[in-house]
């Protein structure tokens, strides 16, 4: 299975594993560059993607219910329309992350750097945050 470049399609990591989670989580386990990686549409359900970079990644419709992201680098990555359910996102840079119509239902974003990211009609039911007192404080 292959991950490509958003922008260039140009191949970023390649391996013979059969379904892109675990394409994804065998290019963290060799230190593969996934910044700019095509993910759209990604079942990552439950994946452990902890630290991973994933800076301006496409993301978009990607189920990530229960993933861990803690202290993973999504800035500038489009995570619209992602399903991010139980996600833990605590620690996670999230600057400048397009978060539109995300479900966020439940999801761990303490601590989680959220400077001028999109939430315009992103489900926030029941998350766990201190983002909006850090809000406050700017």
């Amino acid at each position: 299975m292959k991950i490509l470049n958003r922008y260039s399609n140009n191949i970023i990591f390649e391996d013979e594993s059969g379904n892109i989670k675990e394409t994804v989580l065998n290019a963290l386990k060799s230190n593969a560059n996934l910044r700019n990686a095509n993910l759209s549409n990604a079942d990552l359900r439950n994946a452990n993607l902890r630290n991973a970079d994933l800076r301006n990644a496409d993301l978009s419709n990607a189920d990530l219910w229960n993933a861990n992201l803690r202290n993973a680098n999504l800035s500038n990555a489009d995570l619209s329309n992602a399903d991010l359910r139980n996600a833990d996102l605590s620690n996670a840079d999230l600057w400048n992350a397009n978060l539109r119509n995300a479900n966020l239902w439940n999801a761990d974003l303490s601590n989680a750097d959220l400077r001028n990211a999109n939430l315009s009609n992103a489900d926030l039911q029941g998350i766990k945050s201190d983002f909006f007192y850090k809000m406050l404080l700017v």
